[in-house]
């Protein structure tokens, strides 16, 4: 194998939402995407002893993880209709119970081995802005139980 070289791009990042359900999905690109910030931190707790000759001992006991997005609304050429996969966030961020969660996928769009899955809630925080702005919204995707490591979808 080669040494790598080049340095990715930020942009390497593709999210697909699955507009059916988890028996059998409907994975749609999620359009538009300026910013994406992906993040799984674990929880870590201070475990030392008296036994540690004074060096601090920690334990992993937890994870969780999010997505920040940041992205451009789009609607239909006529103004009669958003994106259908920004109604199923937008909605969901509405909701409670099962129609307040979303199952996501995200992956290399290139397709290096980095792609995992999980199911979301949303918070929805329109942009505003000036007259010459674009319409943006900042989605926060809070996972709710495991991110998975799935195969890259793009892979051949």
């Amino acid at each position: 194998m080669a040494t790598p070289t080049e340095t990715v791009l930020a942009r390497r990042w593709r999210m697909d939402v699955n507009m059916a359900t988890f028996e059998a999905p409907d994975w749609q690109l999620f359009p538009a995407i300026t910013e994406f910030q992906p993040q799984w931190p674990p929880n870590i707790e201070e475990s030392t002893t008296y036994d540690s000759d004074g060096w601090q001992e920690n334990e992993k006991t937890g994870q969780e993880w999010s997505i920040e997005a940041t992205f451009n609304r789009k609607a239909t050429p006529d103004s009669t209709a958003f994106s259908p996969v920004h109604e199923k966030l937008r909605t969901a961020s509405f909701a409670y119970g099962a129609a307040s969660k979303v199952y996501v996928r995200f992956y290399d769009r290139n397709g290096l081995p980095e792609a995992y899955t999980g199911r979301v809630l949303v918070e929805w925080e329109d942009q505003g802005g000036e007259s010459t702005d674009l319409g943006q919204v900042q989605v926060t995707l809070t996972g709710d139980g495991p991110l998975t490591a799935i195969a890259n979808p793009v892979t051949p």
